[in-house]
């Protein structure tokens, strides 16, 4: 009924965990960025079918594995390697498709995220909505960086959730990660910076496109990485989620200052001047 694809590039240390939780699938596609570690041999372990694509960019990835993935399954599941599927989204995934009405092309679902032993609910701005669970065909992939999943179809909504360990492979590359992220968003931003954010969008039913209003508001307000910081920590009460709170909120702070001096950096290059 479901088939899996896991997108990858030198995951040999969380890719295992990912695949670990698919016991349940039957057909499962690592769609690999030409990985220079082990994760092929990881993937031949678990008998997972593998296709290979030079990465330009994440919207680019999803697509092509949508399109060339020879699929068994109606039913798509796209996942990151540092993610899990619990036993209760597996069943409730089962259970709702058996049941999905033809005019359901996608199905969207939140994460939980993983740091220091707990789930950092307050401190990661829960909840997210992604649509991660879809027919390929009905399903186009938007934005190169924090992308945007949108359907020809109707959307429904699963109760459980996707469990995330973006740490898993240490500070060191979640840093690494986030400055080539921080760099791809100051791309998608500048493609972005003249599009209006009409009032409707703030109160939209759909969660993409009241996110998307929320986050072109949000980049044009002046010292936003420490409101980021403020809002996370303190109004969505990260606070309690203790010293992983405070660490995460910390880093979504730097990831965002980061992000704002590629800017400044891009912008006064394109007028002639020098750092």
């Amino acid at each position: 009924m479901i088939s899996v694809v896991i997108l990858t590039l030198n995951e040999q240390a969380v890719l295992p965990g990912c695949l670990s939780s698919l016991s349940w699938c039957d057909d499962v596609l690592v769609f690999d960025s030409f990985s220079s570690d082990d994760t092929m041999e990881v993937v031949r372990r678990a008998g997972a079918r593998v296709l290979q694509r030079a990465f330009t960019n994440y919207a680019d990835q999803r697509n092509a594995a949508l399109r060339d993935g020879n699929f068994k399954h109606p039913w798509v599941l796209m996942l990151d390697a540092d993610e899990r599927v619990p036993s209760e989204l597996a069943e409730e995934m089962k259970r709702v498709l058996a049941t999905a009405p033809k005019s359901v092309t996608m199905y969207r679902m939140r994460r939980k995220d993983m740091f220091l032993g707990q789930w950092i609910k307050r401190s990661s701005g829960y909840p997210t909505w992604f649509g991660r669970l879809v027919r390929p065909h009905n399903v186009r992939v938007e934005r190169e960086i924090n992308e945007e999943y949108h359907t020809d179809g109707e959307a429904g909504f699963l109760q459980e959730h996707l469990h995330h360990f973006p740490f898993e492979k240490g500070f060191k590359h979640w840093i690494e990660r986030h400055n080539r992220y921080s760099t791809m968003e100051v791309t998608a931003l500048t493609a972005e910076a003249s599009l209006r954010v009409p009032l409707t969008a703030f109160f939209s039913a759909n969660p993409v496109r009241r996110r998307r209003a929320l986050k072109l508001f949000a980049y044009r307000m002046p010292g936003r990485p420490f409101l980021v910081f403020l809002y996370l920590y303190l109004f969505r009460l990260g606070i309690l989620d203790g010293r992983a709170g405070l660490t995460f909120c910390t880093l979504r702070m730097v990831y965002e200052y980061m992000i704002n001096i590629k800017m400044k950096e891009l912008r006064r290059r394109q007028n002639g001047l020098p750092l």
